[in-house]
């Protein structure tokens, strides 16, 4: 397998014809992105490629305060009711249709009323626009929105050419055109990703890449030995388990960020026919998977202690985590009566999908093995992570083991996940309590306040257990020693400014 994707990739590269003196930084994923549209799409890998295609009105810095990227400045009227930003000057999309605040408002707009659009609810508290001048907009809400600047920093603040929005549709990801520093130039799908160097880029002295070539390359293992055989500048998410092997090579640099986000067990309790079996309509049991888990031997097990165990949306070092409902230890006594007292004595079976990548499957086999010993038995089906993602969306799946990458603020890791209706809510779970809690938490720019609301909701929630959270990762590339300027941000995106490859 090894040799195979060596060989694929030296007769890929071979293939993509460069001027003389060009450079191409080429990147290793581990998965392919799903539909290249901001509205559409939900991978995070696809993330990374818009970090290179589709600039934001705005952006992160490494330390998580929000910053301007195409708007370059924003004021709250004193109500919070509304938001004025000034947009940046000179851009133009990779179709050369002008950036100004008529596009904004075309851009959210579309986010909002396009059927297959999953930024709605990011985008909800929004109930109108005005633009005031070419390059100045202000938003209008109901009532206070403290999360909409953050939604503005991830794919809700992704702006897309209008002019092609408008002439593709829902088939916009096909050939998506946006206003980054590269654009489009082709994808072939489980094999590349290939950008191209816009040169009309309102910071063009900053990108030093003719091209970016994205490569999908699910295993671990093969990703590195392509990293260290030099068919590959950097990779995403390397294996904890590989970091004795990369910190032992010269040619190679390990960067690394804690993560935003987790790792866990959706549950289908409500989506189509298979959200109505035992697993949807008991919590009890869902309860006992959780009290089958040793998530600290998880992570020891699975990534050589580099993770963090965890129960929550948001790690044990986040501000926002709830220390009243702590990590649990491992009961399987208790997990056992809990299987009894819900009807089971003797053992219940369980179907989870899981990604077809090294990692997924390590993690599912040791969890596989915990469940066993409290009679939960598990079949593992291992699906390409666009189709498992595509099956979660229609209700076709029991249980699947998928995790979320974070976000700045802590409403983008739980309210489109657990609100009735939510973008992300692919367990159909529905609260009206939580509903009323999480909506609350998005009214108030009080920390405290809002802490309150989300305290009062993962009560709820530990005890239902939509989700079974089991651990938080930790960010970790693997790069050319020959690649100098790389940032690690704690989102895990891969930011190409000031970037340079220097063989």
């Amino acid at each position: 397998m090894k040799l195979a994707k060596i060989s694929l990739l030296c007769a890929l590269m071979g293939a993509i014809a460069l001027p003389a003196g060009a450079q191409d930084l080429r990147i290793a994923l581990q998965s392919d992105a799903d539909v290249l549209d901001p509205d559409q799409s939900r991978t995070f890998v696809g993330r990374i490629v818009y970090a290179s295609m589709c600039d934001k009105l705005v952006d992160i810095t490494p330390d998580l305060k929000l910053n301007p990227q195409l708007a370059t400045g924003w004021e709250w009227s004193p109500d919070g009711k509304s938001l004025t930003m000034t947009l940046r000057e000179g851009v133009v999309f990779h179709d050369g249709t002008p950036f100004n605040a008529e596009a904004v408002a075309a851009n959210i707009n579309r986010s909002q009323t396009l059927d297959v659009s999953r930024r709605k609810s990011e985008l909800k508290s929004i109930t109108g626009m005005e633009v005031l001048d070419p390059f100045t907009i202000r938003f209008d809400m109901a009532a206070p929105d403290a999360t909409l600047l953050a939604q503005f920093a991830d794919r809700a603040g992704m702006m897309v050419s209008p002019t092609a929005a408008n002439a593709a549709g829902a088939d916009f990801g096909l050939n998506p055109v946006c206003s980054g520093a590269f654009k489009f130039k082709e994808r072939v799908a489980q094999d590349r990703i290939v950008l191209e160097k816009f040169p009309d880029y309102w910071n063009a002295d900053q990108i030093h890449f003719d091209t970016v070539t994205y490569l999908p390359i699910p295993d671990t293992t093969v990703r590195l030995a392509n990293l260290q055989s030099g068919d590959i500048d950097m990779l995403e998410r390397l294996a904890a388990t590989d970091l004795t092997q990369a910190n032992g090579d010269a040619g190679v640099n390990v960067e690394s960020a804690v993560s935003l986000g987790y790792q866990g067990i959706t549950m289908n309790v409500n989506n189509g026919e298979k959200g109505d079996n035992p697993w949807g309509n008991d919590k009890r049991l869902r309860q006992a998977l959780s009290l089958a888990m040793d998530r600290e031997a998880i992570n020891q097990v699975v990534f050589d202690g580099a993770f963090a165990s965890g129960n929550q949306p948001y790690p044990p070092t986040s501000p926002w985590y709830n220390a009243d409902h702590p990590v649990p230890a491992r009961d399987v006594a208790k997990a056992k009566a809990l299987l009894a007292e819900a009807g089971y004595p003797d053992g219940i079976k369980l179907e989870v999908q899981v990604p077809n990548t090294t990692v997924p499957l390590q993690l599912m086999q040791v969890v596989q093995a915990m469940a066993a010993e409290a009679g939960i038995d598990i079949t593992i089906t291992s699906k390409e992570f666009a189709t498992l993602l595509a099956d979660q969306s229609a209700g076709n799946y029991q249980a699947s083991q998928i995790g979320w990458s974070g976000r700045v603020d802590p409403d983008g890791n739980i309210h489109q996940f657990m609100t009735t209706g939510g973008g992300i809510n692919d367990s159909h779970y529905s609260h009206p309590e939580v509903d009323k809690l999480l909506n609350a938490a998005r009214t108030s720019t009080d920390v405290a306040t809002r802490k309150e609301s989300y305290d009062a909701a993962r009560k709820i929630l530990i005890d239902e257990l939509p989700i079974v959270y089991l651990y938080h990762q930790t960010w970790i590339w693997a790069l050319d020693s020959s690649i100098k300027g790389f940032t690690p941000y704690p989102d895990g995106m891969i930011r190409l400014e000031g970037v340079t490859l220097e063989k």
